[in-house]
């Protein structure tokens, strides 16, 4: 039995604590938030800022860990990778590899230099009416400080550059032009050898446009841009030099083929991990946390039939006070994580949420019904608590 420390506490970190402790070790959480779910539900729980890397690197060799994993965060990625500039960690890219993938302005840099298919960056003095653009945070996540100008003006793109430079954490923001398309996800697992596992999702977003809400895998992405996906997962694990392990890929499928526009090694968020497990039998969080242990991923095998199932996170586009919810149709719920109680101020998707749905269907049609009902606001009520 090793001992390891885990860099997260959200709920979405869950299954990763699960497939650590299904391994035989004993496992312990760091986050700061002592009311996240995973710090009031383990009993090894250590409240820390782990983006203080200099504290987290006292606890790791203070406390007798064996090893060092990241959770669903690119900050705890971030962590780690600084810890691995110093001393091994296996599984763990260093700080300029990972900060070259999760920084919008040098990924799309970096990206454009090798040829990889990302959308065209522009200055603000390239901006004009006829050019659709998004100004996004350089660093930042779900969608928060990004705008969509479908016909900018200079004093919208000065107002949008303040917004998401404000959500940065570099203070920095990206401008590109606004690619057209269906927005999925491709999440691998690679080594020196390819592509040894990977999956298609599809993702929309219901509450709000650019934070993903709702999604489901899917079979029927065309077989052309899926190799063109797996062999840009390959030319940067070769370029980059990447550690084995989880390589996770958010991409625009429009009719110019397929936009690169965000590249994480960290497990992704809402529960992710879960969804694949639902969706493909596939063991994903084991196969994620195998190689910060120093191991191979295990057995990358599909252990049950295909699964149609759809993940939704439950919001509010406007903000609400909580009360419950009102479905306007039978649905089979095989997980609901609540992240809210009743009574609770929601303020607008996504700065909260109120739990993570999972819903199965009974076969292709049902999934394409649901995922209508979801998309169209018309799945549920979210009822104040005082309108039963």
């Amino acid at each position: 039995m090793a001992r390891v420390l885990l860099l997260d506490t959200n709920i979405a970190a869950g299954p990763l604590l699960g497939a650590l402790q299904s391994l035989g070790h004993e496992v312990t959480l760091a986050g700061g938030n002592p009311s996240d779910t995973l710090a009031r539900a383990h009993p090894h729980y250590v409240q820390m800022d782990y983006s203080d890397t200099e504290a987290t690197l006292r606890l790791f060799e203070t406390g007798g860990f064996d090893f060092l994993a990241p959770g669903c965060n690119d900050r705890a990625y971030q962590t780690c990778a600084e810890i691995a500039d110093r001393r091994p960690l296996p599984g763990v890219d260093g700080s300029v590899v990972t900060r070259t993938l999760n920084n919008k302005g040098a990924f799309r840099a970096w990206a454009q230099a090798i040829g990889l298919p990302v959308p065209r960056t522009l200055g603000a003095a390239e901006v004009h009416p006829g050019i659709p653009v998004i100004i996004k945070p350089e660093e930042s996540y779900s969608g928060r400080g990004a705008s969509i100008l479908r016909s900018p003006t200079a004093a919208e793109v000065s107002e949008a550059q303040a917004r998401a430079c404000a959500e940065s954490r570099s203070g920095a923001c990206v401008i590109e032009e606004f690619v057209e398309g269906q927005l999925y996800s491709h999440t691998a697992f690679v080594d020196r050898s390819g592509v040894r596992w990977d999956a298609v999702v599809v993702e929309y977003g219901s509450a709000n446009p650019l934070a993903v809400d709702t999604s489901h895998t899917t079979d029927d992405f065309p077989r052309e841009a899926l190799q063109e996906m797996r062999a840009a997962a390959v030319r940067m694990q070769s370029v980059l030099d990447l550690q084995p392990g989880l390589l996770h890929t958010q991409l625009i499928l429009g009719p110019s083929g397929i936009r690169i526009v965000e590249v994480t090694r960290r497990c992704p968020g809402d529960l992710y991990s879960l969804l694949i497990h639902l969706s493909t039998g596939l063991d994903y969080s084991r196969a994620y946390v195998r190689p910060f242990l120093g191991e191979d991923f295990g057995p990358l095998s599909e252990t049950a039939p295909r699964a149609l199932v759809l993940r939704h996170t439950v919001s509010s586009p406007e903000g609400a006070p909580l009360g419950a919810l009102r479905f306007h149709r039978p649905v089979d719920i095989e997980r609901l994580a609540p992240l809210a109680l009743a009574g609770d101020a929601l303020a607008p998707s996504p700065r909260s949420r109120v739990g993570l749905l999972f819903l199965r269907a009974r076969d292709a049609e049902d999934l394409a019904d649901l995922t209508r009902a979801a998309l169209g606001r018309r799945l549920y009520d979210i009822l104040p608590g005082d309108a039963w």
